[in-house]
């Protein structure tokens, strides 16, 4: 499983120009699901992203987490974080789970950050979505949950 996460001032998905899903303060995350992730990779993301802390303290040094620091996740699925682009100039994205597999393990993450008590919000699953991003440092951070298991 492999996640962009921005840590931003505010975050919204439209769909059909209509807003789905709007946060304030608080993380978006770009969610992509391999065709071999299992729900020990959905696990594996839920408690790095809701533990990082990329939020300031009082004193203006990245200590908090998204809990702490009272923010929001705004989790958007997004197969095309397995494109592979080592050959020709046409994604490829084998690697992508099917769309019924994404599907359970992008529910699992919901429910993951539900069970932390973390206010989640999601865009629409195999839509075609518009998402708003008003990155905060910018802090962005790449994560992906085969490099550590």
């Amino acid at each position: 499983m492999r996640a962009v996460v921005q840590r931003v001032k505010r975050g919204a998905v439209l769909v059909e120009d209509k807003v789905l899903a709007e946060i304030g303060q608080g993380l978006v995350v770009l969610l992509g699901v391999a065709a071999d992730d299992t729900p020990v990779d959905a696990n594996y993301m839920v408690d790095k992203i809701a533990n990082l802390r990329i939020f300031d303290d009082e004193e203006g040094k990245l200590n908090l987490s998204v809990g702490e620091a009272g923010g929001r996740v705004l989790i958007v699925s997004n197969f095309t974080l397995y494109g592979d682009c080592r050959k020709g100039r046409r994604p490829s994205f084998t690697e992508a789970a099917t769309a019924t597999a994404a599907r359970d393990l992008c529910n699992m993450v919901l429910a993951g950050f539900r069970k932390k008590g973390l206010g989640v919000y999601e865009g629409k699953f195999q839509e075609r979505m518009i998402v708003e991003i008003i990155n905060d440092g910018p802090v962005t951070l790449l994560l992906d949950s085969k490099r550590e298991l």
